[in-house]
Formats: C-alpha cells, sequence, structure tokens
C-alpha cells in the first residue's frame, strides 16, 4: 500500500520558490518599448474588423452609436465618441471633430491619448506636434496612488505618443508596471483590499493597452484576485434591475443614499464587457457573457452606447449566469455574496469592503457594523452577522456556515455541542467559514481568541 509521506523543510521550500523564481525569469525578459503600429490603443485588428463588420451589417448596436453621431448628440465623452465612429466609419469629418476638440480648452489625458492614437491620419504634423506637446506637459503631472483612471490614462497616454518619445515610452511604462502596478496596487490586493469597483473599467483598458503592445499580462501579479474577479463582479449586482429611460440597468452595490447613479451603473457593465473581451475563453468570463447578452440591458443612453458598441460581442457565445453558484466568496477579499435564487425577485446578501447589506422586496437594507443579524438559509448554507462585542452563538443546521462581520485575519475559538474547543481563522474581510456534515444540527458558540 502506498503512503503519503511529507516534504522535507528544503523540498517544500523550493517547491513554494518555483512560481515566484518563474516570475522573476519573466519580468527580467520584459521590454517595456512599444514598437507596434496603430491603432495601438484597445481596438486590435480583431476587434476593428469586428466593429467594421458590426457597421456593414448594421446591427442595433452601431445603429444607435450612428444615431447619437450623426444626429449631433451632445456625447459625455466626445473625444472618444468621435474618433471611434472615425475609426470605424472612415469618415474624415469625425476624426477631424474629434482632433479639433483634443486641441481645444480639455485636459481628459485618457480621451486626448486615444484621438492621438485613432485619428492621426486626419492630423497634419502641426496638429500632431500639439496634441503630442500637450500630452507630454499633462504627463509631467504626478498621479495620486489611489487614482486608478489617472493611472490608466498615463499608460496609455504613453503608448499613444510613444513614438515622440525618445525611449519609445520606455521610463513612464515601466513606472507605471513596475513602480505603481506591482507596488502599491499588488500591495493593496496582497492585504485584502479589492480594487475599487467604480474604477474597475479603467483598469481593464489599461490591462489591455499594456498587453496588446508590451505582451505583459498585469492580472499574473495576483492571478489568484483576477481569476475570480468576473464572478465576483457578477455576483455583485442587485437582483432587481433599475428601469430608466433609455433601457434597463443592473445596479452594482453602492453605499450612499438615494438612488443608484446610472453612469455607475453604465461604467460597470463596460468594465464586464471589457473583462470578457480580455479573456473570453475563461469560464468565469462566460458565465459574464451570459450575463451580458440580454438585449433589454443593451446601453442606448449617450455614455453607455459608446462602450456598448466599442466592446459588446454578441456572437461570443456564455454560459447561463442561472449556473454560477448562489453564494460566492472568495477568500482574498473576504467578499461573499449570496442569493436565494438567480430571479430577479430574490433576497439577496453582501457582505463586501467593510459593509454588509441585505437586498429584499426592492429594496436595499444597509446593516450597522458590528450588529448581530438573523441567520438566513439559501440552499445547504447558512449565512449570520456575528456580533463583535461578544461571544456569538447560533444553531448550525446546514452543510455550510458562514459567519460575516468579525476581524479580519483574526484568530477565533470554536466551541461546538458535545465537541473540544478548537481554533479558526478569518478571511482578509472577517469572514468565517465552517463546514458541517449533511444532516447535522448543533449548537455553535464563536469568541475571538485574547
Amino acid at each position: 500500500m502506498l503512503g503519503v509521506f511529507p516534504l522535507s523543510a528544503a523540498r517544500l521550500l523550493f517547491f513554494a520558490a518555483l512560481p515566484v523564481l518563474a516570475g522573476v525569469a519573466q519580468q527580467a525578459d520584459e521590454d517595456f518599448h512599444v514598437y507596434t503600429d496603430a491603432p495601438r490603443l484597445l481596438l486590435s485588428k480583431q476587434r476593428l474588423r469586428l466593429l467594421q463588420r458590426e457597421r456593414e451589417r448594421q446591427s442595433m448596436r452601431w445603429e444607435q452609436f450612428d444615431a447619437l453621431i450623426s444626429g449631433g448628440a451632445p456625447m459625455p465623452e466626445p473625444g472618444f465618441a468621435w474618433a471611434l465612429y472615425y475609426q470605424v466609419s472612415k469618415n474624415p469629418a469625425a476624426g477631424r471633430k474629434a482632433v479639433e476638440w483634443a486641441l481645444g480648452d480639455v485636459n481628459d489625458l485618457r480621451q486626448l491619448a486615444l484621438v492621438f492614437d485613432w485619428c492621426t491620419p486626419v492630423m497634419n504634423d502641426a496638429q500632431a506636434a500639439r496634441l503630442s506637446s500637450k500630452i507630454q506637459k499633462a504627463l509631467a503631472a504626478a498621479a495620486p496612488a489611489d487614482d486608478f483612471r489617472a493611472h490608466a490614462a498615463r499608460a496609455l497616454a504613453a503608448v499613444a505618443i510613444s513614438d515622440r518619445l525618445p525611449d519609445h515610452g520606455e521610463t513612464l511604462l515601466r513606472a507605471e508596471i513596475e513602480g505603481w502596478w506591482r507596488g502599491p496596487v499588488v500591495k493593496r490586493i496582497e492585504s485584502g483590499r479589492a480594487l475599487p469597483r467604480e474604477q474597475l473599467y479603467w483598469i481593464y483598458e489599461m490591462l489591455h493597452a499594456v498587453r496588446d503592445n508590451l505582451k505583459i499580462d498585469l492580472r499574473e501579479s495576483v492571478p489568484a484576485y483576477f481569476r475570480s474577479l468576473p464572478v465576483d463582479h457578477l455576483a455583485s449586482h442587485y437582483p432587481a434591475p433599475y428601469e430608466a429611460a433609455e433601457n434597463e440597468y443592473r445596479v452594482p452595490v453602492y453605499v450612499r443614499e438615494g438612488e443608484p447613479d446610472l453612469n455607475d451603473a453604465a461604467m460597470s457593465r463596460a468594465a464586464e464587457m471589457a473583462m470578457v473581451a480580455y479573456d473570453d475563453n475563461a469560464t468565469e468570463s462566460q458565465f459574464l457573457q451570459g450575463w451580458l447578452m440580454q438585449d433589454r440591458f443593451l446601453m442606448r443612453s449617450a455614455l453607455g452606447s459608446v462602450y456598448e458598441f466599442m466592446w459588446a460581442n454578441p456572437y461570443q457565445p456564455g454560459l447561463s449566469y442561472f449556473h454560477t453558484p448562489l453564494i460566492f466568496h472568495d477568500a482574498f477579499t473576504g467578499h461573499v455574496f449570496a442569493r436565494t435564487s438567480w430571479d430577479e425577485n430574490a433576497t439577496w446578501i453582501g457582505y463586501f469592503d467593510g459593509h454588509l447589506q441585505m437586498f429584499r422586496d426592492g429594496h436595499v437594507e444597509t446593516l450597522r457594523a458590528g450588529v448581530a443579524t438573523k441567520p438566513v438559509h439559501i440552499g445547504d448554507a447558512l449565512l449570520l452577522s456575528a456580533d463583535s462585542r461578544d461571544a456569538t452563538r447560533f444553531r448550525a443546521d446546514a452543510e455550510a456556515v458562514f459567519v460575516l462581520n468579525l476581524a479580519p485575519r483574526a484568530a477565533y475559538d470554536v466551541e461546538i455541542d458535545d465537541q473540544e474547543l478548537w481554533e479558526c481563522e478569518t478571511d482578509a474581510g472577517g469572514t468565517l467559514v465552517l463546514s458541517f456534515p449533511e444532516g447535522a444540527t448543533a449548537g455553535v458558540r464563536i469568541r475571538r481568541r485574547n
């Protein structure tokens, strides 16, 4: 009979170091110089062909986008909108409008970079020099570490004007990738703090631009986090959609008072489409694609229609999100999202970034931190919020128990009826997960270890 023997300490250290050594070797081979041809930003040859086919077929997404541009509708991001329209239609008038806007009194670095990259064929030498100078001037200003949109814009701008930089963008891109992304960003994620949901779209623009031009996948810095991110994002939407004048929206979690911000909802959907486009073969992305491809949620506003046309791929197969588990738990961040079903009238519980919410009967209820809640059964699981000030007692009558709202990465004593006391540790978000045999029922007491 074969036995299982422990590895020696030396061998354990060797095997544990293999991923690190591989990562170091890969980074040593990286080149931060940009030598690709325009368009370099977001519009890969494959994506541009898809968009041009959508125009030829007069798809509903193209017709909506075309109607807004041709009708002269005010666009929230005119440089982005007109430059994209030019790239797809090759209508020089749209490209010239984008260039005229970019050379005006505007300082949106992201849009300036997109116009420079996409509209170079309709710029004369003087215009190109002026716009390049404007972009370089904007790049001279530093960006706060927690401003993901600003850092993503800096990466896009460095790629866009790389031909006009003496080192082809190497200094700027190295600073963003090694100095910022692999520094504060990775440390943030490894400490259990998720990337800000409202800035995920900009993050994925940067991921696309860096991979397309430098062949570097920034997700590899924290692969476990990014592997679960698509399902995390999907699960973090309330069950009931919001009906607006232009279309219905799925509403991502928010913690402020009042009605949902529809711009946030639009950018949440844009982030989802950019995630699928980045890795359309992953099972998690295919669930997200199944979630996206319902015409009732197709964005028709002046803001959303540009992103809808830019990123949606109705020809990409997806998996039904109804097959996604009703309970999502990410030990990396401590997020827990659970719902009684995938129907729009479901009861939903969300524990994220230190916030605990319940959605039922069409309303969001934010629960006060540190207060215990009644246990909720979802399938074979039990969810409850613990009282952080005292010991928590409950009856476990489910195979999996999620105790929320505890101290992050802390040791707790767990006492089960007629069993010895044992110790467990919470995850980065303060969630304790306990497993019980099928059909078991027991009294449980949890107290933080002193």
